[in-house]
C-alpha cells in the first residue's frame, strides 16, 4: 500500500510541473508523445517494471500479462488487448475503465495528448532503440 501512496504523491508532482514542460505542438507527434512520457516515468519505463510495469512491447499485449509484473487481480481479470482504442480509453479514464486498478492516475482528458503518448507508447516495439 505505501508504494500506491508513494507512486501517487510522485505523480502528483510530475502533474504539478506538467505546465512548466513544453510539449510539441507541430506535426511531430512520436516527439511529442515522447515529451508526454515524462508524465508516466514516475511509475514506468520502457524496459523495466517500476510501480507500474515497462511499456517496451505494450502493443497487442494483454493488459495483466507480464510474468514478472505484480498485477492487480483487476488488470489481470480485464480481458484487455492494448491497441489504440484500448489505450485511449484507458488513458482518459484508468479508473472507470478498470476499477480496482492500482494505477494512481485520475486520466488524460485531452484527446490530442492521448493520441501523442498512445503513438509513442506503440512504437516501443522490439525494434525501437529504447527497447533493444
Amino acid at each position: 500500500m505505501r508504494a500506491h501512496v508513494a507512486a501517487a504523491a510522485c505523480l502528483a508532482a510530475l502533474l504539478a510541473l506538467r505546465p512548466a514542460v513544453s510539449f510539441s505542438g507541430g506535426d511531430d507527434t512520436v516527439t511529442a508523445g515522447e515529451q508526454l512520457y515524462v508524465l508516466c516515468s514516475g511509475c514506468h519505463a520502457p524496459t523495466w517494471n517500476r510501480t507500474g510495469p515497462r511499456h517496451c512491447g505494450l502493443a497487442g499485449r494483454r493488459a495483466g500479462s507480464l510474468a514478472d509484473f505484480d498485477y492487480t487481480p483487476a488488470m489481470k481479470n480485464a480481458d484487455i488487448i492494448w491497441t489504440r482504442e484500448s489505450l485511449d480509453e484507458f488513458l482518459r479514464a484508468p479508473l472507470t475503465m478498470v476499477p480496482g486498478t492500482s494505477m494512481a492516475f485520475a486520466g488524460m482528458p485531452d484527446a490530442r495528448e492521448r493520441d501523442q503518448l498512445i503513438t509513442f507508447l506503440l512504437q516501443l516495439t522490439d525494434k525501437h532503440p529504447l527497447c533493444r
